[in-house]
């Protein structure tokens, strides 16, 4: 009987990193996701999301088992209520989240809410998973399941970047102001509640010490002890800073594609120019450490 060495065993020197720009994102190669990590593999590809905030695998058919497992070896996983909602029942409800379009039976019913709740449509879609939360979770593992053959790209930002290059000027006004991040709309219609959470607009990376500029536009994003006005200007300087092509990588899926991101670091969005495909994406969120001195 032949005996099969699956690559659980290789070294983190046998991984190719290849930056796709100079400061955010970056393929990884040389590794089969399907099998468990040696620690220096994982440790070396935690630091590598570290340094370029979202790094991509290609050719990775994984099921959803798999995909568990790989997140798993990152830390605990986060069940998000939408989809523990829709898992009732599982050994594993909530895990694991599907990203698709909103089909045309729920999006009167989706509209209706972001009306109700006055959602400002002028804002881009930026955003960070989970950061309605006191605690958000710190990484997200995202798995291409039925992928349009053009169109449906995923945009990060690096958020580090987008606040280096605000003027002195924007980043003392900045300075020590809260942004609320109000989700209730969206969590009353799985049946959770949860009160506003305002996180500093301005974060310090816990890991990295790199200073984040961190807002979440679909979540009535404004900023507290200021008028609408001021707010608004301030929010439009951030947005004008995601926007910027230099501060962002553009990842194009394909069929076995995986993206796993630092949620701290990084706002993101999915580009809605697909048309009426079923794309569909899974996804899994690995929560952070709650340091209650910090809280």
């Amino acid at each position: 009987m032949s005996t099969v060495t699956h690559l659980d065993a290789r070294s983190a020197g046998d991984l190719a990193v290849r930056p796709l720009q100079p400061t955010i994102g970056a393929e990884i190669s040389g590794v089969d996701l399907r099998y468990p990590l040696a620690d220096e593999v994982r440790d070396e590809i935690k630091s590598t999301i570290l340094k370029y905030k979202v790094v991509f695998f290609r050719d990775q058919e994984l099921t959803r088992e798999e995909h568990e497992a790989f997140a798993r070896q990152f830390g605990p996983l986060y069940p998000h209520p939408s989809a523990k909602k829709n898992d009732a029942g599982r050994d594993d409800a909530g895990k694991v989240t599907p990203i698709h379009r909103i089909a045309a039976a729920d999006l009167k019913d989706y509209e209706r809410a972001r009306a109700a709740a006055n959602v400002d449509d002028s804002w881009d879609p930026y955003h960070s998973d989970t950061s309605w939360r006191l605690v958000p979770t710190w990484g997200a593992v995202l798995r291409a399941i039925t992928i349009p053959d053009t169109g449906g790209d995923t945009v990060w930002v690096d958020a580090g970047l987008a606040y280096d290059g605000l003027s002195d000027d924007v980043k003392d006004r900045l300075a020590g102001l809260h942004v609320a991040h109000d989700f209730r709309a969206a969590l009353n219609g799985v049946g959770h509640d949860y009160p506003i959470v305002a996180h500093p607009i301005v974060r310090v990376h816990r890991e990295t010490g790199e200073k984040i500029l961190w807002v979440n536009f679909t979540q009535r994003p404004s900023i507290l002890g200021l008028d609408r006005s001021e707010s608004k200007e301030l929010l439009t300087l951030v947005l004008d800073q995601y926007r910027k092509p230099e501060h962002q990588v553009r990842f194009s899926w394909r069929p076995g594609s995986i993206a796993f991101w630092d949620n701290r670091a990084t706002v993101h969005y999915g580009v809605r120019n697909y048309g009426d495909f079923p794309r569909l994406l899974e996804r899994i969120l690995v929560a952070d450490e709650p340091l209650y001195a910090d809280l």
